[in-house]
């Protein structure tokens, strides 16, 4: 019962995986940049910041409205929403000197420079994510490949214990021990194929394309390169697009309290109006003379000087534009301490990761000493199974440890800005 169950679910794994579509390391975050949605909301938030430069740009074009103001009038024709009656009317203003608009524009064009900047840490974020994601599904993958032939050879052993269980040479005692290796066995994989399908899951997600058709492909992932930079610090703070972002919204809202303040400077408009007349709104009874065509066209200058309100909201934008500095300073202490604490991060992980290497290495070399032993005579098939376990704990360390220094060097090239240079090397 026990092999029909092992035969099942490799059959069945074999079914689910039989549709995969092996992806590039390269391909996936090419796929990932272009489909996932973190970047679908930045690229929409650059083209509203766009939009919102060229809506104050364009008040220095012409903005024509047609239409028309019939009315009835009875005595003195009066105007409709402040034009006198008119079968048909066309409107133009434009801006010609708006000093408070023109500091409007300024923040806008830096508020669109910081989506740009928001766009690439976006960016940023979505490859360190797909990267990750790829290179811990790879590793399951290959674990669970070593466990399911480990597998095998602890079915043997299990099949091997209760035959002598049967022939009276070990006791129960014994096949219970090997059950539970091989439940406790059965188990890891357990855990490692829910990871790998979760992990798989995501990376569709990220991709664009469905989580059970994505394979990996471990020779695409390029090699990490060796830290180079002396001072990677420095190079974090001068090339982080969050940074990028936070000076130049901090400067847009400095801009924008100028703005304010800039209410009491004079405006000066173009405007022109034409409009078609009719008779029975008694234009001629009470004018000299009756015209249908009537065009205006001049300017409109106005001279704000007091206006309390106004200079309140300006010393609330200048307070909002103080904050919005301190906030960006604030970006840049974090970006310092955190590229940092992963410079040191890293030191520590590659440490731990040769220990890691090291102890596994030692429980290889104890199980090959064991089964020596068992080829003498000097040791049972218990022996062999702890010693295997033992090695397999000790793999399981060595590939945590290796995955999680992998990921501190992926964000440290994040914050030092070569992320996307190394994850688009790959071929």
């Amino acid at each position: 019962m026990n092999t029909f169950l092992r035969c099942a679910v490799v059959v069945l794994s074999l079914l689910s995986m039989a549709g995969a579509e092996p992806i590039s390391f390269r391909r996936a975050i090419e796929l990932a940049n272009k489909n996932s949605g973190a970047s679908a909301i930045a690229s929409a938030e650059l083209v509203r910041a766009q939009q919102s430069y060229l809506e104050l740009k364009n008040l220095y074009l012409p903005q024509v409205t047609a239409g028309s103001g019939l009315g009835y009038s009875a005595g003195f024709p009066l105007s409709l929403e402040g034009a006198a009656p008119s079968i048909f009317n066309v409107n133009t203003q434009q801006y010609v000197l708006n000093l408070p608009n023109q500091s409007l524009m300024h923040a806008a064009r830096l508020d669109w420079k910081a989506a740009e900047s928001q766009k690439q840490d976006t960016h940023d974020q979505v490859t360190l994510e797909t990267a990750l994601t790829y290179i811990q599904l790879d590793q399951l993958t290959s674990a669970i490949s070593v466990m399911r032939q480990e597998e095998q050879a602890v079915a043997r052993s299990l099949d091997i214990t209760q035959q002598r269980v049967r022939e009276g040479v070990d006791s129960e005692l014994e096949l219970t021990r090997a059950q539970l290796s091989a439940a406790r066995l059965r188990m890891r994989i357990a855990q490692a194929q829910g990871a790998a399908d979760v992990l798989r899951l995501r990376l569709g997600q990220l991709i664009g394309l469905p989580g059970n058709s994505v394979e990996t492909m471990p020779e695409s992932i390029p090699d990490l390169p060796a830290p180079q930079d002396p001072d990677p610090v420095a190079k974090a703070v001068a090339v982080s697009p969050a940074i990028k972002a936070a000076d130049e919204q901090a400067q847009a809202k400095q801009l924008r309290a100028n703005s304010e303040h800039r209410q009491f400077l004079p405006t000066i408009d173009f405007a022109v109006q034409y409009a078609v007349l009719a008779r029975f709104n008694n234009y001629d009874e009470f004018f000299l003379k009756f015209q249908r065509n009537n065009v205006t066209a001049g300017i409109n200058i106005r001279f704000p000087f007091l206006n309390f309100s106004q200079r309140a909201h300006a010393e609330a934008a200048d307070a909002d534009a103080v904050k919005a500095r301190r906030q960006a300073d604030a970006v840049r202490d974090q970006v310092s301490t955190e590229t940092m604490k992963l410079r040191r991060m890293v030191q520590q992980l590659s440490a731990a990761r040769d220990v890691a290497q090291l102890e596994h290495r030692l429980a290889r070399a104890d199980v090959d000493a064991v089964q020596a032993r068992i080829d003498a005579g000097a040791a049972t098939l218990r022996d062999q199974e702890n010693a295997r376990a033992a090695e397999h704990d000790k793999y399981a360390a060595f590939i945590d440890a290796s995955f999680q220094l992998q990921k501190a060097e992926l964000q440290l090239l994040r914050a030092t800005g070569e992320l996307q240079e190394w994850a688009l090397s790959a071929k």
